[in-house]
């Protein structure tokens, strides 16, 4: 499956009153791993940062006034994501604000949802963790990835940050090295049982008992991730 983890950056919270992208940050994943591909821009926005807005970011007014409209990139942006399944953090913020630049870019770039489908990983968070707090710092620091960097907000930045999270929060184990520990199961298993001291192989079934443990666990798991176990009983 192909993914891109997707973070923007604004002039202001309120896309209704005119505010603007100003910086797009996307990473590609493919079965769960990055690519090394990329996209990230930043964009003159066409009017000034709020003042609350650029305390959090800190992308001058005068940095981004040299920089391409978003018109300028729209077809490069929408040929990285299209078909993919974007990984957005409270993605209703950043859809909201990417369909106003592509209408703004012409009718013919439609909508976000006309190229791609959309992963809300705050929606995940609060299902995984109701009655906590669910921002990418706090769950940066629950799921141990390192944001020491992230002393003011950035797309790209945080599009890092966000892959490892949502890595994380949805068992994303694709990195670990396990399929290397496979292959090397697998040598093992092959070895025949009369290949010499220390490599005749012993085969342990589970009996009746142990079945039924691990159905009541995969039980429990499948009713904790609300029918999302990925384990047959």
């Amino acid at each position: 499956m192909r993914q891109v983890v997707l973070d923007t950056e604004t002039t202001g919270l309120e896309v209704g009153k005119g505010h603007r992208v100003i910086e797009i940050g996307c990473i590609e994943l493919a079965e769960r791993r990055p690519t090394g591909r990329t996209f990230h821009r930043y964009l003159n926005p066409q009017r000034r940062n709020d003042e609350g807005a650029l305390a959090v970011h800190g992308i001058s007014d005068e940095f981004l006034a040299d920089k391409p409209l978003f018109a300028d990139i729209a077809d490069e942006f929408i040929a990285f994501i299209d078909g993919a399944e974007l990984v957005i953090h409270n993605a209703a913020f950043d859809v909201a604000f990417l369909d106003a630049e592509l209408a703004l870019a012409g009718t013919r770039h439609g909508k976000l949802a006309d190229h791609a489908q959309v992963v809300d990983s705050l929606m995940l968070a609060r299902e995984k963790y109701p009655n906590q707090k669910n921002n990418l710092d706090a769950l940066c620091k629950r799921l141990n990835v390192d944001n020491s960097r992230r002393g003011l907000h950035g797309a790209m930045l945080d599009a890092q940050l966000l892959l490892e999270v949502y890595l994380a929060m949805t068992g994303g184990q694709g990195d670990l090295g396990f399929a290397e520990s496979e292959a090397a199961v697998d040598r093992v298993a092959s070895a025949p049982a009369d290949a010499g001291p220390g490599l005749r192989l012993r085969v342990v079934r589970a009996d009746a008992q142990a079945q039924a443990a691990h159905a009541a666990r995969l039980d429990r798991v499948r009713k904790a991730s609300n029918d999302r176990c990925l384990w047959p009983a």
